[in-house]
């Protein structure tokens, strides 16, 4: 999420009754991206859904993951304080709480009191074992399909075969 200006109001939910209260709160979060900015924390772009079943922590927590993994967030980089993104999400801090102490127990996150939260030195054997937890949700999706459709398991494991060594 790039730096708001107050003629650019995007940052405030559609929700937001028209008039004088809207225009103070874009200027509110026009300041703390401002802020963030000469703190140097740059905001993170992360989208909470209503609908899903997941909890919002959860969502929070494989966002920040896969900023982490895909390398939008990198080593060493500052991440908002709980607060912050907690007031920017319009959820609780608990909420955003218990996200960074799960991204902190798995290794994505380093926590230090009084200096933040940053973005850990990435581990290649955690990247591994969470490259291989995606691929395994995506090899168990392709399996359901399989079996309802009634295609068998040989021809599967021949497909992954046929796919696996393209790119060798």
């Amino acid at each position: 999420m790039a730096s708001v200006g107050f003629a650019d109001c995007a940052v405030l939910p559609k929700s937001f009754p028209a008039g004088l209260t809207d225009k103070l709160l874009c200027a509110i979060m026009y300041l703390l991206n401002q802020y963030n900015w000469y703190k140097g924390v740059e905001p993170v772009e992360i989208i909470i859904s209503g609908n899903s079943s997941k909890p919002i922590y959860a969502q929070i927590t494989e966002q920040l993951k896969a900023q982490i993994m895909d390398g939008t967030l990198h080593a060493g980089e500052s991440l908002p304080s709980m607060r912050s993104l907690a007031k920017s999400l319009h959820v609780s801090v608990i909420t955003v709480q218990r996200a960074y102490e799960e991204l902190q127990r798995d290794g994505f996150l380093e926590t230090t009191v009084g200096r933040g939260s940053f973005v850990a030195d990435q581990n290649p054997e955690i990247y591994r074992e969470e490259q291989q937890r995606k691929a395994e949700e995506h090899l168990l999706a392709a399996a359901e399909i399989a079996r309802v459709s009634g295609i068998s398991l040989e021809s599967l494991v021949q497909a992954l075969t046929i796919f696996y060594r393209e790119e060798e």
